[in-house]
């Protein structure tokens, strides 16, 4: 009896630690699904910003990349303005 207890307490502390992994794996997911929407969005104004710092780190002018931010900013503003619908999915404007 004390034998059948044991292995139903190792079961059931396996079942639980493999049911914490999926709970992390799925939220893993979720967080990285969410990333690569923001970076659908702001990707090149990040990009653009980055390239600008680097300049102006290096003792260039960065006015062309800042005002690419800006413009890559504008863009992404304007299609969150948009009506979205499945028609609109592959960036049909239809």
């Amino acid at each position: 009896m004390n034998k059948t207890l044991n292995t139903r307490r190792n079961n059931t502390r396996a079942r639980q630690r493999g049911q914490g992994m999926t709970e992390y794996i799925i939220i893993t997911a979720l967080i990285a699904i969410a990333a690569i929407g923001a970076v659908m969005y702001f990707g090149q104004t990040a990009r653009s910003q980055v390239a600008g710092m680097a300049k102006e780190l290096s003792g260039q002018n960065a006015n062309a990349e800042i005002a690419d931010a800006g413009t890559a900013a504008g863009k992404a503003h304007d299609q969150e303005q948009k009506k979205k619908t499945l028609s609109s999915y592959n960036g049909n404007d239809n």
